[in-house]
């Protein structure tokens, strides 16, 4: 357990790191907040269903958050997957995480705009 929690929380720090690159975009609202967290790691997102469709592997965890951008819930979804391993250190755990916002109309807009440079 002593290695569980740090672990965690650094994969929960990356995380919200993320989204705050994404809330960014929204430069109404200074200080988002995580409303809540939950886990569906039995339900795979759409876009995880597409890669492993194409061979990519399948994520070991997803996390839906839903953040306070200043009075509107916005959600997000967190995919984890097993990131390659350093062979000079093989038993350091490795982890990538795909956090983007949900496909709504406003977080493919946001998707789009990211992907567009705009």
């Amino acid at each position: 357990m002593k290695t569980v929690v740090p672990i965690h929380n650094i994969v929960n720090e990356m995380c919200w790191s993320q989204i705050l690159e994404w809330e960014r975009m929204h430069e109404g609202c200074l200080q988002p907040k995580l409303l809540k967290f939950e886990g569906k790691a039995k339900q795979p997102s759409p876009k995880a269903r597409v890669r492993a469709m194409v061979g990519y592997q399948m994520p070991f965890d997803r996390h839906d958050w839903t953040v306070d951008r200043c009075g509107k819930q916005v959600r997000y979804v967190i995919d984890f997957y097993q990131g390659k391993r350093d062979p000079a250190n093989p038993d350091k755990p490795s982890f990538f995480v795909d956090v983007r916002p949900a496909l709504t109309v406003e977080g493919a807009w946001d998707r789009t705009r990211r992907f567009l440079g705009i």
